[in-house]
C-alpha cells in the first residue's frame, strides 16, 4: 500500500468524523450569510454573522487571531481574491461579486470552506436584477473545477491508487473546459486537521501522477481561485488582501474533503456531498456519506 509523505497527518476514521463537526459548523455559518449577501450590507455585518454562528455552535474562529487576521472571515469583493479583510466601510452592491471563506474549530479539529456569491441574484435582494452573465459562468467554472477535484479524489480512493497531482490535474483541466479563465498561482488548497494549514500544498494546475500518494486518513481543503482576465495577483498594503494585478474580478470555493478507501468524505457540505458526487460518478459506491 503506498505511504503518505510523513509530514501528512493521517487521521483514523473517527478522528475524521470529529473533522465532520466543524465542517457542519462552517457550512452552518457560510449558509446564514450566503442568505443575508443583499446590497446595502457591510462584509463587517457578514463577519459578525459568521463569528455568532459559530461560537453559537460551541466552537472557535479558525481565522480570527491567525497569525495576526483580525477578523472571523476572509470578504474577498470584485478584484479581491483571497485575504480581504472585512469591513463596515466595505458595502456591498448590486452586482457585486464577494467571495466568503470561513473556518472553525470544534473539539480541536479544523474545517475550512468558501464560497462565491453574486450580490443581488436571489441572495435577500429584492431587485430581481439579472447577474451579468460573465460573473455567473466564472462562479459557475470554479464549482465545477472544486468538484472536480473532489471526484478525482474519490475515484482515485475507489481504485486503490492516485496521487495528489491528479487532483491539481483535474482542476485546471475543468477550469479550461469553456474559457482559459485566470488560474491563480501561489495560493491553493491544504491540507487541514488538528491545524488550518499543514502539508500538503494543494495547487490548482499541475500535471497528474506526481506528488503524494493519496491514502485513507489524509484530509485536504481544495480551493480553486480563478479570474476573468491574468492570474497574477498583488497584496495590498495591509499584507492580507490579495487582489488580480489587472484588477478582473475572481472567484474562489472552497471544500473540505476526508479520504476513505472507498471515496471521499465532503466535511464541510451539509449531506457530505452525495448529491453532487451521485451526478458525477459512475457508481454510487464512490462516496462517502452519513
Amino acid at each position: 500500500m503506498p505511504r503518505s509523505h510523513p509530514r501528512i497527518e493521517i487521521k483514523t476514521p473517527e478522528q475524521i468524523a470529529l473533522m465532520r463537526g466543524a465542517g457542519l459548523v462552517v457550512a452552518k455559518a457560510l449558509a446564514t450569510m450566503r442568505a443575508a449577501v443583499a446590497p446595502g450590507v457591510s462584509t463587517a455585518e457578514l463577519d459578525a454573522i459568521a463569528h455568532d454562528v459559530i461560537r453559537s455552535a460551541g466552537a472557535v474562529p479558525s481565522f480570527l487571531g491567525y497569525q495576526g487576521y483580525p477578523a472571523t472571515i476572509c470578504s474577498s469583493v470584485n478584484e479581491q481574491i483571497v485575504h480581504a479583510i472585512p469591513s463596515p466601510r466595505q458595502v456591498l452592491r448590486e452586482g457585486d461579486l464577494i467571495s466568503i471563506d470561513c473556518g472553525a474549530i470544534l473539539d480541536g479539529w479544523h474545517g475550512d470552506a468558501a464560497i462565491s456569491v453574486i450580490v443581488g441574484s436571489g441572495t435577500g435582494s429584492e431587485s430581481g436584477t439579472a447577474p451579468k452573465p460573465e460573473l455567473t459562468k466564472l462562479i459557475n467554472a470554479a464549482e465545477e473545477a472544486l468538484w472536480a477535484g473532489i471526484t478525482t479524489a474519490a475515484k482515485a480512493m475507489r481504485s486503490g491508487g492516485g496521487r495528489l497531482g491528479d487532483i491539481s490535474a483535474a482542476i485546471e483541466k475543468s477550469s479550461r473546459q469553456t474559457k482559459r479563465y485566470g488560474i491563480v498561482r501561489g495560493y491553493g488548497g491544504h491540507g487541514i486537521g488538528t491545524e488550518m494549514h499543514m502539508e500538503p500544498f494543494v495547487l490548482n494546475y499541475g500535471r497528474p501522477g506526481r506528488g503524494p500518494h493519496l491514502v485513507p486518513g489524509m484530509c485536504l481543503a481544495i480551493e480553486p481561485m480563478l479570474t476573468l482576465g491574468s492570474p497574477r495577483t498583488l497584496e495590498l498594503a495591509d499584507e492580507w488582501t490579495v487582489v488580480t494585478a489587472d484588477r478582473s474580478v475572481a472567484a474562489h470555493v472552497e471544500h473540505t474533503v476526508g479520504l476513505f478507501d472507498d471515496g471521499v468524505w465532503v466535511l464541510t457540505a451539509d449531506d457530505g456531498g452525495a448529491a453532487r458526487l451521485g451526478e458525477l460518478l459512475t457508481a454510487a459506491a464512490g462516496s462517502r456519506v452519513v
